[in-house]
């Protein structure tokens, strides 16, 4: 499977989406600007794209929710041990309240996978983030990978974007 992303004003990616609504897009908006995601066996519509292959998923794209996206670079030598960490993060989730949607992108011309999670709420996250659960996923991380091999499979640190399905704003005007 196929997944684009691209970014740009709220109001230019809501054109984009409107343009192609048979197509499997998910908008989301985030600080100052909007990230419209494609998800496809085929080739996508954007034009200038960053491309991914989905190597782990588990439910469908959210069309509403709170989604967090772990950006996290890896050296190419370092992608063999990054995807096997990963490759039953989806599993795990199962049964979370709140948890909605996982992805695990491994970039095309890019060293920065991409860790995607859709939830409920921003609440339902936070509560997953101070679960025991996060806790032992991230525990099980750092005992399946020696201290001396983390620094070499990562270019850079990792960060975290979060996103919104709602425009801002959309919440009071519904009220």
């Amino acid at each position: 499977m196929n997944f684009y992303t691209t970014t740009g004003t709220p109001d230019f990616m809501e054109t984009i989406k409107n343009k192609h609504g048979g197509e499997d897009m998910v908008l989301l908006y985030g600080a100052g600007n909007a990230l419209l995601m494609h998800e496809t066996e085929g080739k996508t519509l954007f034009q200038t794209p960053k491309r991914y292959e989905v190597i782990g998923s588990a439910g469908p794209l959210a069309k509403h929710g709170y989604y967090v996206i772990n950006n996290i670079p890896v050296t190419d030598e370092g992608r063999p041990i990054f995807e096997h960490r990963f490759e039953n993060r989806a599993k795990m989730m199962d049964g979370v309240p709140g948890f909605l949607t996982y992805r695990l992108l491994r970039p095309v011309k890019s060293d920065t996978y991409r860790v995607l999670t859709a939830w409920d709420s921003k609440d339902h996250y936070e509560l997953w983030k101070g679960s025991k659960a996060f806790e032992q996923a991230h525990a099980k991380q750092r005992e399946t990978l020696p201290a001396e091999k983390v620094q070499h499979i990562f270019t850079s640190a990792s960060y975290v974007t979060e996103y919104t399905t709602e425009k801002a704003g959309e919440e009071e005007n519904q009220a």
